[in-house]
């Protein structure tokens, strides 16, 4: 018993700390084997994009998306707003490419509401992407994406950058999407895998998105989850547009930040056994990119393996202080990894002086963790707070 009971105490210290090491690993990876950059080109024939704009209960910020998006260097486009169980009264849109949609029955599901947009098609588009409808979009934004279309990709994720910096959660945030587009999304493409989704400013084939979700009726957080496992499942890549630029609201209060962080982490205790049959697809079709595409998804959210990894070392600590060296040193090799995303990003100055605040951030996603049996009651709307800036004023500051 006592032998068993060592080798599954090592086996969960093995699998624990391979999480710490993995994106250094990973960059490893990709500059011993990666493939090399190609200038890609886009071609000249402007695709048809349907962009789908999705709002439930509050409609503060859909005059300044729809402002963003007009401003595009673009003209074969239509946007469908679907106000989902909101007030439209007051919402008006001089804008002959703008198209209201206010379903007569609550849908409370993005899925649903993408679909609803789909069924309103005005025509039949070639392509659709999916905007929160707090988020802004850079100009050239849809041309970056035309870039990964042209060469053979059905989906493509964008970068979300950080429209608001003004608390500490929300630069704790940005700092959070910087190192997941780096490592989830940058270097996971690079390295011959899928970018993961990150719930808006990513697109795909209209037939796929279809494809992938028109039979599922998914409610709650984490459409995005499915979607990718369904994308992979069928060993189709997902490519990441680092241009291809859109602006996300981040959560800049602590009561924002629990409900939000609820929701994320049930949704990961909820698909994270998508990774294991990735990976089982992966070893029988002989894919890494179904391979690796599980590993990433198996991997827990990064307060979670941080805590087990703290809670591991001290343990360590009395039972093998060589094996805590191990673990003190998986410690420098993550931090490391922290500070190259960063660095790899013209980060703001102001996000490297929040991360003193970590811990307190943490503490709050311990209490997400304490209600992700009912985040999805918590709320399914995450409300915003801070006044807009103007759009040109914030996407100039970028």
């Amino acid at each position: 018993m006592d032998q068993l009971a060592n080798i599954v105490w090592n086996a969960i210290q093995i699998i624990i700390g391979f999480n710490l090491v993995f994106p250094l690993l990973l960059l490893l990876f990709v500059l011993l084997f990666g493939r090399k950059k190609q200038k890609l080109k886009s071609a000249r024939a402007e695709a048809d994009y349907a962009i789908i704009v999705t709002a439930y209960l509050y409609t503060d910020n859909l005059q300044a998306v729809v402002s963003s998006i007009s401003k595009l260097n673009y003209s074969n486009y239509l946007i469908y707003i679907i106000a989902d169980n909101c007030d439209i009264s007051n919402l008006h849109f001089n804008n002959d490419k703008v198209v209201l949609l206010r379903p007569d029955q609550v849908l409370s599901s993005n899925t649903r509401s993408h679909f609803y947009a789909i069924r309103n098609f005005k025509r039949p588009h070639d392509r659709l992407t999916i905007i929160d409808s707090d988020n802004l979009v850079d100009s050239e934004y849809l041309n970056h994406l035309n870039v990964y279309f042209d060469q053979g990709f059905e989906a493509v994720q964008g970068t979300r950058e950080a429209k608001n910096i003004d608390t500490l959660y929300s630069r704790l945030d940005a700092a959070r999407d910087i190192y997941y587009h780096f490592y989830d999304g940058k270097l996971l493409f690079e390295a011959g895998s899928s970018a993961t989704l990150a719930g808006s400013g990513m697109a795909f084939t209209v037939s796929l998105y279809k494809n992938c979700l028109e039979l599922k009726d998914i409610t709650g957080a984490g459409f995005d989850k499915i979607l990718q496992s369904e994308i992979v499942k069928r060993n189709k890549r997902i490519a990441f547009a680092p241009d291809a630029r859109v602006f996300d609201e981040k959560t800049s209060r602590s009561d924002q930040l629990v409900n939000q962080r609820a929701r994320w982490i049930n949704t990961w205790f909820k698909y994270f056994r998508f990774g294991f049959t990735l990976i089982g697809r992966g070893l029988i079709n002989f894919s890494w990119n179904q391979v690796l595409f599980g590993v990433v998804l198996l991997r827990p959210p990064l307060f979670i393996f941080l805590i087990l990894s703290i809670l591991m070392m001290f343990a360590n600590v009395l039972i093998n202080p060589i094996i805590a060296l191990a673990w003190f040193g998986g410690f420098v090799s993550f931090v490391a990894g922290f500070i190259i995303s960063l660095k790899s990003y013209n980060t703001d100055p102001r996000i490297y002086s929040s991360l003193i605040g970590i811990p307190k951030f943490i503490f709050f996603q311990l209490i997400s963790l304490a209600n992700i049996f009912r985040a999805n009651k918590r709320s399914v709307a995450t409300q915003h707070y801070h006044s807009e800036k103007e759009i040109d004023e914030v996407i100039q500051e970028q």
